[in-house]
């Protein structure tokens, strides 16, 4: 028939199953089996002038193009990554050595705390000490010497008119409750020095000797003498020198500090006694 020849692609297809026995009648419902139903062809929605594959591919287009955005966004944020990993580690990595520094200004802070508790200590000790000295002598009577005898610090100095060897100078010191002066600093020095009178040759016995051994000069008591202030040249052991003087000419230049001599203990001059002086408290 010419109906039949006539007929379109889908509705030889829909033959072509029914022939093959693919096509399960039981799939289309009970109405498609009513003799009133309509024996048309099978449509789909891509019937409508549109070829199968093209909304397939419009699908596979947009995935594509997802799925490329997603890769660009992935690869830049990989790149950027590695950037931001860097900047972190290199702010940590300052961090710390801020925090290293911070430790280390810390040490050298209490180590410098500690010298500095460790002064304070050894100041406070001095200045208990220096208080309790201040005390001590603020508590003691003050020295008084006999009659024609001059103080300097703790001791008394006398000056006799009478002419003495050194041996005779010591024993008469000595009924004195003294001895031959004893003379260990410059202050004391220039202070005997500033009692005594200006003259041709003034000269005093004062306590020194070396006459157990030569140049081997010991004071009075027995103490070896450290330095002194013997005249230039000074001493010389002349003519068997072996007791020390002091003199005190008219010459302006000559001064407190040079003004040692040694000379044979025989010789009769003035001398200068000694007498330490204990105080006592109030």
């Amino acid at each position: 028939m010419a109906t039949t020849g006539s007929s379109s692609g889908p509705d030889r297809i829909y033959s072509k199953l029914i022939d093959e026995g693919n096509f399960d009648e039981s799939s289309l419902g009970p109405d498609a089996l009513r003799s009133d139903y309509p024996a048309s062809p099978v449509r789909g929605p891509w019937t409508r002038g549109s070829s199968p594959y093209r909304f397939a591919t419009i699908c596979l287009a947009v995935l594509c193009a997802v799925l490329l955005i997603s890769i660009i966004a992935v690869t830049a944020r990989y790149k950027n990554t590695p950037q931001a990993g860097g900047e972190a580690t290199a702010e940590m990595q300052k961090e710390s050595a801020n925090v290293s520094a911070m430790n280390a200004l810390i040490t050298k802070l209490q180590e410098e705390n500690k010298e500095l508790q460790k002064e304070k200590g050894e100041l406070q000790v001095k200045l208990t000490s220096m208080m309790t000295e201040k005390e001590s002598k603020a508590t003691r009577a003050p020295i008084v010497c006999p009659t024609n005898w001059h103080i300097f610090n703790n001791s008394c100095y006398l000056i006799p008119k009478q002419l003495r060897s050194w041996s005779g100078s010591q024993i008469y010191c000595q009924s004195q409750g003294a001895h031959l002066a004893i003379i260990l600093t410059a202050e004391e020095q220039t202070f005997l020095w500033n009692l005594l009178p200006r003259g041709h040759w003034n000269s005093y016995w004062f306590g020194i000797t070396d006459g157990e051994t030569e140049d081997q000069w010991k004071w009075i008591d027995g103490t070896p003498l450290v330095g002194g202030f013997w005249e230039e040249n000074e001493p010389n052991n002349h003519i068997n020198e072996d007791c020390g003087y002091i003199v005190k000419t008219e010459v302006l230049e000559r001064v407190a500090t040079k003004s040692w001599y040694d000379a044979p203990c025989s010789m009769s001059l003035p001398f200068i006694c000694e007498k330490e002086m204990s105080s006592t408290t109030r």
